[in-house]
């Protein structure tokens, strides 16, 4: 523009044409960075997953209607005739946990479960907080919903959407939830936030209604939640997560983030591949500085093929079964308790504590109590869901074999990791901002493993209120 001031005599013609012309050209460049910078979202889209074709006509009922469970002396009869039934095959002697869940144990177990298990107290543990359903999108979405007995004078309640995985339900946070409804009166800094918590079932799930089509996955999972969320009224909310509530929780913040003020995350699977990653793999080993890995990473990953293959693969048998083929084997386990009891509570052995498949009694009842395991085994087994619980592997993975899709949309919204030790896979915070690209908090758990809400309440309440103190002050 200089240049061509020099060259042409000023004339009021060229006065006008030369700052408009510059004008011009700053305006494309301005509009060219600010479309780099656009956030990319998950399109929220729209779906039917009742019985039957969608009804072309009249609106969805949208009543959120009080929902109570009950239970019955035929439910409980039926129940106690086939633990009287059951079959077992003899351990291999000193085989502990190592072939899967010790039957010597599991007889021990079944005892408690038939002679000592109280299903109608439980059931009044699982009603002392508010049970509702609300149709969304042709199904029944179950949820409870806790609101604080108290708030102190001047203190905003926010609103949190805590979702359970698999083989979880929304039962994981009821030891959790006081803590985060009424803080002051359980220990915490009564100067900390306080909330009201939803925790849904995800559809398929404990007392949600399973899906009567094909093809529901977590995106249509985070668009109901969006729906339900909505629906209370709440406008903006936090979000919590981990195993599969983790992977719902951030497609609703990449499908709406907007409505998300936060998202919290318990487990963060960050599967990206390629040479840059390969080469920080091999050189963290060495020199986990120089690739951005702490002293505390390098631990928790390292060595890398013996925690990061040889462990997953042990783990993940089921995963396999229940990406492929979920309804044969689910077949046995809606008619067996005793084989359904097997199936899930030997995930809480695990992936609590990989030490505990050493243990004759899978160290189970080191951390739950036999009462709080088999309340969680009973919602599956009262509700016939766990055929359509493990469907939600194939739904997923038969559209995104290898669950990085949705890594290609990156997350935005203030984010807070909670890494626990025992995690099934340690990601640590510089692999994390591949995808989660705003981290307020990262935090090294001291202990606790893949169910943190039943394990370790309190650890995880108390990095859920720093986290949100900390977005709120920004």
């Amino acid at each position: 523009i200089l240049c061509f001031l020099r060259s042409f005599e000023y004339s009021q013609k060229n006065a006008i044409l030369v700052p408009v012309a510059a004008l011009g050209v700053g305006g494309m460049l301005v509009y060219w960075l600010r479309s780099r910078r656009k956030i990319q979202t998950i399109e929220m889209g729209d779906g039917w997953w009742g019985s039957g074709e969608r009804p072309l006509k009249g609106k969805e009922d949208e009543s959120i209607r009080p929902f109570k469970i009950v239970t019955s002396d035929k439910e409980i009869e039926d129940l106690h005739r086939r633990l009287d039934q059951a079959r077992y095959t003899p351990h291999v002697e000193g085989a502990a946990f190592h072939y899967g869940f010790n039957s010597s144990y599991l007889q021990k177990v079944v005892a408690y479960w038939r002679n000592q298990f109280d299903w109608r107290k439980q059931v009044e543990v699982l009603n002392k907080y508010p049970h509702f359903h609300t149709t969304i999108e042709g199904i029944d979405i179950h949820f409870i919903h806790v609101k604080p007995s108290y708030v102190p004078h001047g203190k905003a309640v926010q609103p949190l959407l805590m979702v359970h995985g698999w083989p979880g339900s929304f039962y994981e946070f009821y030891k959790i939830i006081p803590l985060l409804t009424e803080p002051a009166r359980h220990g915490l800094n009564e100067g900390d936030v306080v909330f009201e918590v939803i925790c849904p079932s995800i559809p398929g799930y404990g007392f949600s209604e399973a899906p009567h089509q094909q093809g529901f996955d977590s995106i249509a999972t985070a668009r109901i939640f969006h729906k339900l969320m909505s629906r209370l009224g709440f406008k903006e909310y936090y979000l919590q997560g981990g195993d599969w509530g983790s992977r719902v929780t951030t497609n609703m913040a990449q499908m709406l983030p907007q409505c998300v003020k936060g998202l919290h995350l318990n487990v963060v699977f960050v599967t990206k591949q390629g040479l840059g990653r390969l080469i920080s793999i091999m050189l963290g080993a060495y020199m986990p500085w120089l690739v951005g890995l702490s002293r505390e990473d390098a631990r928790r990953v390292y060595p890398f093929m013996q925690k990061n293959v040889y462990d997953v693969l042990r783990e993940s048998g089921y995963l396999h079964i229940q990406a492929t083929k979920p309804d044969t084997a689910g077949c046995g386990l809606n008619d067996s308790p005793v084989g359904l009891a097997a199936y899930i509570l030997e995930k809480f052995s695990t992936w609590t504590d990989k030490s505990f498949l050493h243990k004759d009694d899978g160290g189970l009842e080191n951390k739950y109590t036999l009462d709080e395991l088999l309340t969680n085994v009973m919602i599956y087994w009262v509700t016939s869901s766990i055929v359509s619980s493990m469907r939600y592997y194939k739904e997923n993975f038969s559209k995104d074999p290898s669950l990085t899709a949705h890594s290609r949309c990156s997350v935005h919204v203030p984010t807070g990791i909670a890494a626990f030790p025992q995690e099934i896979l340690h990601t640590p915070r510089t692999w994390v901002k591949d995808v989660y690209k705003n981290i307020i908090t990262y935090s090294y758990m001291p202990r606790g493993g893949h169910f943190a809400a039943f394990e370790e309440p309190k650890l995880l309440a108390q990095d859920i209120m720093q986290f949100v103190r900390k977005v709120e002050q920004l």
